[in-house]
């Protein structure tokens, strides 16, 4: 399992580059390093079945399905010209099945189309150290099939926990 430094190095840092500047932000990152120890633990590019070897509708560590964020990020008006761009950037066709293909091996694309989704829901990103609003704000925005918000809050607690370390230094 990779460090939340390697996630951040190797996908959302250079994902953050490609997206307006005002979306990065440590609200943003908690947000990405908590979802993603959520839906996948960083462990997984692509959703596992019950312990079998089959892979599952989800790709990335962010467990994107092709019409469900993918689709999102491609169609929503907040989203869709920050999206094309970074598919740009990419070498990646602007559709939502060129996205769930290839982000189940480019992090940058997969960290930046989770941002993205995150950037679709109306309400601002929870307030540091606001526990409960985060998981609000990753049912409203992953609707997650079957949630597990006994597992959220140490997720959440690690991620916050790793920026305020890393801001220190």
């Amino acid at each position: 399992m990779p460090t939340f430094d390697q996630i951040e190095a190797q996908g959302i840092d250079p994902a953050m580059k490609l997206l307006p500047e005002l979306m990065d932000s440590t609200r943003a990152r908690v947000m990405l390093l908590t979802i993603g120890m959520q839906e996948s633990r960083f462990e997984h590019r692509f959703q596992v079945l019950n312990g079998t070897t089959a892979k599952g509708p989800a790709r990335s560590f962010w467990q994107f399905e092709r019409g469900g964020g993918c689709k999102g990020v491609v169609q929503h008006e907040l989203s869709k010209p920050h999206m094309r761009k970074v598919c740009e950037a990419r070498g990646v066709d602007f559709t939502a099945t060129a996205i769930w293909n290839a982000m189940e091996t480019d992090d940058v694309l997969a960290s930046a189309a989770a941002r993205l989704l995150l950037w679709t829901d109306p309400r601002r990103l929870p307030e540091l150290g606001d526990e409960k609003g985060s998981w609000r704000l990753y049912e409203r925005v992953w609707r997650p099939g079957k949630p597990h918000p006994e597992t959220w809050g140490k997720f959440y607690r690690q991620s916050l926990q790793h920026l305020y370390d890393k801001a220190s230094l």
